[in-house]
């Protein structure tokens, strides 16, 4: 008996203390994300790669799916957008994603720099600009900024929030 009161003490209740403070994952907050993208800031994007994708080599493919409402494909995974914008990610180079107009032709490129959570990315105009950076911390929650550091939005779930706390945007979001 007094064996096991002695692994109650020593094993047990240690882990139960651990359990209730120990939390999985990395938390971030708008000034905790801005910092880790602004320490290792990526200003600028290879003119090669985006030269390469200045229009969509399967533009009538694309738009044929757009209008089967399919995204997941083979090789890459299609984004649509009300604006009638969409975006190309491959599945041979998932760290870049390609923003197109409706005719086919490049209007962003953004690049991560992981394809695990959290990752960051940079998004950049086809000259090469950056537009915005943003740290994806997992599939609901994202903070996006402007190259100055500005928050843009921080979306958690189906709502994007500004810097005060107020929704500015909402999206459909399946879990």
């Amino acid at each position: 008996m007094r064996i096991l009161i002695i692994i109650l003490v020593v094993v047990i209740i240690p882990l139960q203390a651990y359990g209730l403070t120990i939390e999985g994952g990395v938390k971030y907050d708008v000034n905790s994300a801005r910092q880790s993208l602004m320490e290792n800031s990526d200003k600028s994007i290879d003119p090669n790669i985006i030269r390469v994708n200045l229009t969509d080599s399967h533009y009538k493919e694309n738009i044929s799916y757009i209008y089967q409402g399919r995204a997941e494909l083979k090789d890459r995974i299609l984004a649509f957008f009300s604006d009638s914008t969409y975006a190309v990610m491959t599945h041979d180079n998932p760290l870049y994603v390609w923003y197109y107009d409706s005719q086919g032709n490049l209007i962003y490129a953004e690049r991560k720099n992981q394809t695990e959570y959290p990752y960051k990315t940079y998004k950049y105009t086809p000259s090469g600009k950056l537009v915005n950076m943003s740290l994806r911390v997992s599939k609901g929650e994202t903070f996006i900024y402007l190259p100055s550091g500005k928050l843009i939005a921080h979306w958690l779930g189906a709502n994007a929030y500004d810097d005060k706390g107020n929704v500015i945007m909402t999206r459909k979001y399946y879990e």
